[in-house]
């Protein structure tokens, strides 16, 4: 069984939606003792960094998460804010991240680009995947994900990232470090290709 964690950081219905039409049985719940009986997990999100920390540990999760993905190795992926709340920390806020990756949450640096941006990056763009996974498969030659985010990773250990994306410069947004697994798009919006990186962690990781 796959548990979609509701944390209260965003919708999580188009996550059920497109988890469900993978074929997977799929929860949404926050109750520790279906979190600790599930197969594989799935941690979304939209908004702030400190305030997805806060949540998490006002519902007593960040132990048990801790627990499960750390100690018993659970499949986790992180979606968006998801994702950013595996890293250490975030230029957004003062609060400690997960810490279960050896990465940073940083603020588009929009003068690195030489074309002029804005910032959330917003709408379509493609993975360059960097290196081989079970997470991409059938990805590798065409893809299109929705994006949304004033943030990204920058990861220190590039065998954690798996694939990156040019918004102005290459940044990190797929990774993946063993059962830890994260992308800073939205595959529940990205039709097809969402659906198959879904189909990918249901199946194949």
């Amino acid at each position: 069984m796959i548990v979609i964690i509701n944390y209260g950081m965003g919708n999580v219905g188009s996550v059920l939606n497109m988890v469900q039409k993978v074929g997977a049985e799929v929860v949404v719940s926050s109750d520790p003792q279906v979190i600790k009986e599930s197969d594989k997990l799935i941690l979304p999100g939209v908004g702030a960094f400190d305030q997805g920390m806060q949540n998490l540990e006002e519902l007593h999760l960040r132990e048990l998460l801790q627990e499960r993905v750390i100690q018993k190795k659970t499949p986790i992926l992180g979606i968006c804010l998801g994702l950013q709340l595996f890293t250490r920390r975030s230029e957004e806020g003062s609060r400690a991240g997960l810490g279960w990756l050896a990465a940073n949450t940083l603020r588009f640096q929009l003068e690195r680009s030489s074309e002029p941006l804005r910032t959330p990056h917003m709408g379509w763009n493609t993975v360059r995947p960097v290196r081989e996974d079970s997470l991409l498969k059938g990805l590798e030659k065409e893809n299109r994900f929705y994006f949304v985010h004033s943030y990204h990773l920058a990861c220190e250990d590039a065998t954690d990232v798996i694939g990156k994306t040019l918004y102005g410069y290459e940044f990190d947004s797929v990774i993946r470090r063993g059962n830890i697994m994260g992308t800073q798009f939205h595959p529940e919006k990205s039709h097809r290709f969402g659906m198959q990186l879904l189909k990918n962690f249901v199946r194949d990781v």
